[in-house]
């Protein structure tokens, strides 16, 4: 018998940084049992370059990445998701459309790294998101989510949240 393939969405309001890196680290540490996207309320249009260096050092695929608002899953035919996590505090704070299925969601706040000033500072923010986004999705992992019922599962994810990296 196979696992259930959980989905998961990474919000922010622009989906060039931060929920980029979720989407990718989802992907890639859920080892086939989590399927992510990541979108944003206010799509910025392309992809932050820092955000696509740091996923290529990490040995990580870009192929595909892309910008977009959250409307695009929020229509008949979108996948259906389990759970999803806001990563900016913008995003945690705006009315979000009415998602199908009642997933669960947690607010997983980040320090925005895209807004550094320097080159080399940003590149040192950009690694401290990721590894901050890296711990929580382990940790989050690590749940044994189908045994959890509903509530305990959102002080869980809730509790990941406010981990202090």
């Amino acid at each position: 018998m196979s696992e259930k393939q959980y989905n998961v969405l990474v919000l922010c309001t622009g989906n060039s940084a931060r929920s980029i890196l979720g989407e990718v680290l989802f992907n890639n540490l859920g080892k086939g049992r989590f399927k992510a996207w990541s979108a944003g309320s206010k799509p910025a249009g392309c992809v932050n370059p820092g955000a696509l260096e740091l996923l290529q050092q990490q040995g990580y695929s870009i192929e595909g990445l892309r910008s977009k608002s959250w409307d695009e899953f929020a229509v008949p035919g979108a996948p259906e998701f389990d759970f999803i996590f806001t990563v900016c505090d913008n995003a945690a704070g705006e009315a979000c459309p009415v998602w199908l299925g009642h997933p669960a969601t947690a607010h997983w706040g980040i320090p925005d790294p895209a807004h550094v000033e320097g080159d080399e500072a940003r590149r040192v923010a950009f690694k401290r998101a990721s590894e901050q986004l890296a711990r929580r999705i382990q940790l989050f992992l690590s749940l044994p989510i189908d045994k959890l019922d509903r509530l305990v599962l959102k002080d869980k994810l809730a509790e990941i949240g406010r981990i202090k990296d």
